[in-house]
């Protein structure tokens, strides 16, 4: 049986009510104090609020006039209010403290199981404009990744999208051994800037060497420089999104069917790359003899062989063998029903 749990969200408006209240009641006895002692003792208001502050605080810097009796009756009273006050609005800070304290250990201790459980991710440098959207779309196609990033205030954001972090610099081999780099599939570095983009790569290159490295550049030069360092691929998001703008005004067509085939969710047509596998019942057969395009409705747009090299428009000859990658554009089922033949489930 599950417990009950509360969210970050919650404890913070509950504490936050919480420390309102202590202040309301605080204010009102300073007021109601301050009122007594103008109201008995006939004095000027600064005087009052003084009094009324030295009193409830205890701080024994004795009376700042002479006292009558009824005043030292209230002066009793309003020791006793004061403090009772004071020492619930405090408790209430001092605990709002503690469970934070608390449960950022305890958010530490399951995040530390986790990464340790953790095989076959992907570890994401860097969580700002680009790295966001990378995290969405790879968390929304169920691809674990953890995301290092040096800003605190990415902290909150990570973790109501329930996203594995670490608040670190991810230049450090320490901070990458935490993220359980040896056992990572590949790494993303899309830090601001191109020097630590650069070092993350030899970094990240140089402790796992089967790791995919993709990195981010800014400038033509680093490309060259990262593909040196381990790269596997180098992307520059402002010479992408200036073709992109160009291709829009010059093929438009073309652009929109891009969009609607890789980014639009609410369409059946989808474009996908399928691995073939050994116990694949197509392993070896030709893409005449398949029956793809007739049973399934999907069409082969290109084939990538085991050697990374690509042939689009691939001649109904060729032949489907373990280890090539189906360039695939047909409906989502369709899709994943040819996914499901290609791996042999």
């Amino acid at each position: 049986m599950g417990g009950k749990t509360v969210d970050d969200s919650a404890i913070s408006s509950k504490g936050f009510r919480s420390i309102v209240r202590g202040a309301l009641l605080l204010s009102l006895v300073l007021v109601l104090g301050t009122s007594g002692y103008v109201a008995i003792e006939g004095w000027p208001l600064l005087e009052g609020l003084y009094m009324t502050v030295i009193t409830i605080t205890t701080v024994g810097y004795g009376e700042v006039r002479t006292v009558s009796e009824p005043g030292r009756i209230f002066t009793v009273f309003l020791i006793f209010a004061g403090m009772g006050i004071m020492a619930y609005t405090l408790g209430i800070v001092a605990q709002i403290m503690v469970e934070f304290q608390v449960r950022d250990l305890i958010g530490r201790r399951k995040l530390g199981l986790k990464l340790k459980n953790m095989k076959d991710h992907y570890i994401l440098c860097g969580y700002g404009r680009i790295g966001e959207v990378i995290a969405h779309e790879l968390k929304a196609n169920g691809i674990p990744l953890i995301v290092i990033d040096q800003d605190p205030q990415s902290k909150e954001k990570l973790r109501s999208r329930n996203i594995p972090y670490i608040i670190d610099d991810a230049t450090i081999e320490d901070v990458l051994m935490e993220a359980g780099i040896m056992r990572a599939k590949g790494l993303v570095t899309v830090v601001f800037s191109d020097a630590d983009n650069l070092f993350i790569t030899m970094t990240g290159r140089g402790m796992n060497p089967d790791l995919f490295i993709l990195a981010r550049a800014d400038q033509e030069a680093t490309e060259k420089k990262l593909i040196r360092a381990g790269a596997n691929k180098v992307v520059m998001p402002h010479f992408i999104g200036g073709l992109r703008m160009v291709h829009t005004i010059l093929r438009p067509a073309v652009t929109d069917f891009i969009d609607f085939t890789m980014h639009d969710k609410n369409i059946e047509l989808k474009m996908e790359e399928l691995k073939v596998r050994e116990k694949s019942a197509l392993n070896g057969v030709r893409l005449m003899d398949s029956g793809i395009r007739q049973g399934m409705n999907v069409i082969i747009v290109a084939i990538r062989d085991k050697a990374g090299d690509m042939s689009f428009n691939p001649s109904s000859d060729v032949a489907m063998e373990a280890g090539t990658t189906l360039i695939a554009l047909g409906p989502t089922g369709d899709l994943e029903k040819l996914k499901q033949t290609l791996w042999g489930d």
